[in-house]
């Protein structure tokens, strides 16, 4: 199993999404500290100002949501990062924006993006994507949309390639995507067999860091 190689992992956190609390992301790091040769830790920090404006915000309203949501969020990285201890050198953290700027990514988001446009069952997928984001964030009254799907296939159409092909995006051999849910988008391509699909080495795991805690 790709898992039980230990080579690589990817944590995705979600800004704004209050299950990454300080708690759950120490916890979420040290299991991976213990278990992967290399660990990535990427936050998203794009598009969210889309979605914010989506809600009714104004651009400059969504503009200070953004960077106050961003920056507690930088602090309790730093924060659980000083957790691991030894572990420390093995974990490497940036935003979704400094790793678009890599000529890896920019090659598999290529094949992500022109999938999107010509496999409609992926398309679907990803629409599934922004759906299940938006219908259910706490409070949320409005429903999905013409606005709402717009910002969310932009932000889970930048996510993609780490779904897709997370071992060519950090240039290794396999890489374990790490989430608290299953997805639309990892659901489809854990399973898909032909046409676009989980690139060679990607594999994906559940991980709730509360239930961690329980089996300690």
């Amino acid at each position: 199993m790709i898992r039980q190689r230990g080579e690589h992992a990817l944590i995705g956190i979600s800004a704004g999404n209050s299950y990454f609390s300080q708690k759950n992301t120490i916890m979420l790091l040290q299991w991976a500290g213990q278990r992967f040769e290399r660990t990535d830790v990427v936050y998203v920090d794009t598009h969210i100002d889309e979605m914010l404006i989506a809600d009714g915000r104004s651009a400059q309203e969504a503009e200070r949501s953004v960077k106050r949501t961003l920056k507690d969020l930088r602090r309790r990285l730093r924060r659980s990062l000083e957790s691991v201890g030894d572990h420390a050198e093995r974990f490497r953290v940036r935003s979704l924006s400094e790793l678009q700027e890599t000529p890896e990514y920019r090659a598999v988001r290529e094949r992500t993006d022109r999938a999107f446009e010509e496999d409609a069952e992926f398309a679907t997928a990803c629409e599934d994507m922004v759906r299940a984001v938006v219908m259910n964030r706490p409070g949320d009254s409005v429903g999905l949309s013409a606005e709402h799907l717009r910002a969310g296939l932009n932000y889970v159409l930048a996510e993609a390639p780490l779904f897709a092909d997370s071992p060519g995006v950090f240039s290794v051999p396999s890489s374990v995507l790490c989430y608290h849910i299953d997805t639309p988008i990892t659901a489809f391509l854990s399973r898909r067999e032909t046409g676009f699909r989980a690139a060679e080495g990607q594999a994906y795991v559940v991980v709730r860091p509360q239930e961690l805690a329980d089996a300690a």
